[in-house]
């Protein structure tokens, strides 16, 4: 499956809070600072997984059409996954 841009830039953008978060650690600022970073990280990739599945699972459910199958298995194991990432 082929990923669009924005699920990239995303994840760049994450990449780039995690590195401003060790460059807080490193400078001991203040623990209520590193937190409230860490938690819009948390926050950044809780939404990026559920861009993932979501995308697919648009994907899959229209494969499994196609082939004349049911799409309840897929959807199963999408919720499955979200409820595993929490």
């Amino acid at each position: 499956m082929e990923y669009d841009k924005g699920i990239k830039n995303r994840l760049k953008r994450i990449e780039g809070q995690v590195r401003g978060v060790l460059a807080m650690l490193e400078e001991g600022k203040d623990c209520r600072e590193i937190v409230t970073q860490l938690t819009a990280i948390r926050t950044a990739v809780d939404r990026t997984v559920g861009t993932v599945i979501g995308a697919n699972l648009e994907h899959c459910i229209e494969e499994e059409m196609e082939k004349g199958n049911s799409p309840h298995q897929v959807i199963s194991e999408a919720v499955e996954l979200l409820v595993k990432s929490r």
